[in-house]
């Protein structure tokens, strides 16, 4: 059964559609169809209702992808991946503060290391977090870093130069700080929108009272200029808040429709994956998952066991999003249609471990960064047609 808590926020309209994966809390197998074990008996997919149906052929399952390498880089804590155009991967390592990269057919070699971001302190989850490179990276170099530091959780960029065929960092110019910090709950994830705005999503820092606070920055998709200034647009003026009631966001993705979708850790039940309007309250204390609550948005997939998900990464590719999970050890995908989500599909479930993250490569295959600690490696999979 869904776990919710009495709402008191009102304001905004009701969610739109949600459609929920059918797992069951506390199951230790999957509960959804899986490319590596059967579906858990008595598995179900459940909607809220008529406004919340899915339409019809919205439900099938997506393709398996095809593992085609797997590249023992001698990673440490990876957490986020970016591609340069000439498909070179840059990796962040959350605790060494690292800049790894992979140049394009360089097999199974070691990954090779750009440099560090400076004033990173690494605490649990704290750390190198999330990588974003500039939308016009092929005339200003700049790559954007979100890490803690001794103080808060913050967003720094500097430029990645070429110097006798060796990619080099050049100073940290820190462009947003503020972000509350804590051993949990850090958020971290950024992405350039299609709108040329940096997309951030932040953790509520354990501090309940931030997420529904729009002048707290915890708890929030934030949407800021690409120097650091709230964007021009933003639903509350002068405000860098883009949507609140989050408890930790990881993933950040949009659809060939150009809709923002994020991934959310719940309080070990109700793991979700959220369609973000401007302005949208999320329900994080008072709810979570998708309860129907007036004043909050209902989640479009729920995983009521985080044992199954705890969603890290997302990237969608086509109509389909994929998510990391951390404590499910698995690969989701979720077939999308228009603001719709069908039923949730994972693989390799239990197979590499722990998956932080999914990143589309320029070749158009998904690589996929593990959360192991020993060490860490990456795995590229063939997308299918």
């Amino acid at each position: 059964m869904m776990r919710t808590r009495a709402g008191r926020w009102a304001g905004l309209p009701v969610a739109v559609a949600i459609v929920l994966s059918g797992c069951t809390p506390g199951g230790g197998g999957s509960s959804t169809p899986d490319a590596t074990a059967p579906p858990a008996s008595g598995s179900t997919a459940t909607t809220p209702g008529p406004e919340g149906s899915a339409p019809a052929g919205n439900r099938s399952g997506v393709d398996q992808p095809t593992l085609v390498e797997k590249i023992d880089a001698g990673l440490q804590v990876p957490w986020s991946t970016v591609f340069l155009p000439d498909g070179t991967a840059v990796i962040s390592e959350r605790e060494t503060a690292r800049l790894r990269a992979i140049a394009p057919g360089s097999g199974n070699g070691k990954a090779g290391t750009i440099g560090k971001v400076p004033d990173v302190v690494a605490d649990r989850e704290g750390g190198l977090l999330g990588l974003a490179l500039s939308p016009d990276f092929a005339r200003d170099r700049y790559l954007y870093a979100y890490f803690t530091s001794a103080s808060d959780n913050r967003i720094a960029r500097l430029r990645l130069e070429e110097r006798a065929g060796k990619l080099e960092p050049g100073p940290s110019e820190v462009i947003f700080k503020g972000i509350p910090k804590a051993s949990t709950h850090n958020g971290g994830r950024i992405r350039f929108g299609p709108d040329g705005h940096l997309y951030v999503g932040t953790g509520d820092s354990q501090r309940r009272g931030q997420p529904q606070d729009v002048n707290a920055l915890g708890g929030k998709i934030l949407r800021i200029t690409p120097e650091g200034r709230p964007a021009p647009g933003n639903p509350f003026p002068d405000n860098p808040v883009y949507s609140l009631g989050h408890r930790n966001v990881q993933g950040l993705a949009w659809d060939s429709a150009g809709r923002l979708w994020a991934s959310e850790f719940g309080p070990e039940v109700d793991d979700e994956l959220n369609l973000i309007v401007p302005g949208g309250n999320y329900g994080w204390p008072e709810v979570t998952g998708a309860p129907n609550r007036a004043g909050f948005l209902d989640a479009k997939v729920v995983w009521p066991s985080t044992a199954e998900s705890s969603p890290s990464g997302l990237e969608i590719v086509g109509d389909t999003a994929y998510l990391g999970a951390l404590r499910g050890q698995r690969l989701w995908a979720v077939p999308l249609n228009g603001e719709f989500a069908g039923d949730p599909v994972s693989y390799f479930t239990r197979m590499y471990g722990r998956i932080r993250n999914v990143s589309l490569a320029p070749d158009g295959r998904l690589w996929v960064l593990s959360n192991n600690k020993n060490p860490d490696f990456v795995l590229v999979l063939q997308l299918p047609e």
